[in-house]
This record gives structure tokens, sequence and C-alpha cells, in this order.
């Protein structure tokens, strides 16, 4: 039987994760086989996220330690918790595409940037593009002015050299 304090330094550590993560999202994950959850667990340790199942009763804890009171009532039966400290999309996006595949896994709650997060929010979460995307689309945000102006300049080279020839 664990002991008080080894249960309090885990109440500790749930709640820093809830306080330092970018999201967080609460999964029940009754019916996964253990193939399905160690193709899951790969999928979110390559992205970063951590993904640990507590005891409900010192997860609730530490979520209203972490002021997340509202996350108690998610904090019910089989609860797996994803947390991601360096990518807000990851957990939401892997959670989503995994739950879309494997009707076992259902999405409970979670935490975006330290607000609860409604079920519609973790799935508009899902359907942004992750990190190396955005970067990617700003990219070429910022490279079709350069572009235009290279193809305005070649236009502007030819016209003159057939005015010339």
């Amino acid at each position: 039987m664990p002991s008080i304090e080894s249960k309090q330094q885990v109440v500790q550590e749930i709640t820093e994760k809830f306080r330092n993560s970018q999201s967080t999202v609460l999964v029940d994950y009754r019916g996964l086989d253990v193939a399905q959850v160690t193709e899951l667990r790969k999928q979110l340790r390559e992205a970063g996220v951590e993904y640990k199942v507590y005891k409900n009763t010192l997860s609730r804890r530490a979520a209203e330690e972490a002021e997340l009171g509202e996350l108690t009532g998610s904090l019910v039966g089989p609860t797996a918790i994803a947390f991601s400290n360096d990518d807000v999309i990851a957990p939401a996006k892997i959670l989503n595409n995994f739950a879309k595949e494997n009707e076992a896994l259902e999405i409970k709650g979670g935490v975006i940037e330290g607000k609860i997060a409604t079920l519609d929010q973790i799935e508009e979460l899902a359907t942004l593009p992750n990190y190396e995307g955005m970067v990617s689309m700003l990219l070429s945000v910022l490279q079709a002015p350069i572009r235009n102006f290279a193809y305005a300049t070649k236009a502007i080279a030819e016209q003159k050299e057939e005015q010339g020839a």
C-alpha cells in the first residue's frame, strides 16, 4: 500500500504537469487491446507527448490544486492523460485521429493553455496543422511577394528585350 507521502508526491507531479503543459487531453482507453495501446503510446512518444495512467482520486486532487476543478467530472472510469509541454496541437491531433480509427478510445476532456477545453475545442485543435505545417504555410505566404516580384521583374526584362529587338 503506497504511503501518504508517495501519494502526495504523485499528486504534486500531476499538478505540475497540468500547470506546465501546453495542452492536456483525458481519454477513456477501455476496450483497447495491448497492440492498440502500444501503437498509441508510440505515436504520442514520437511527438514528445507524455501519456500516463494515474489513479483518478490522485488526478482529481491534482486538478483541484491546479485550479482545474471542472476536470474532476471527467476523471471517472479508466482514464489516461496525455500531457504536451511543447506542442499544443499534438495530443489532440494524435488522440483524435486514433479515436477515429479505434472506436474504443474516447476523448473525455482536456486543458488547452491552462483553460478547460470542450470536446469541440479539442476536436477543432486536432484539425489544425502541426508546427511544421504552420511553418511551411508561413514560409509560402512570405515567399509569395518575392516570387511575384521575381515574375514581374522577369516580365519587364522580357518586354524590354522585345522592344530592343
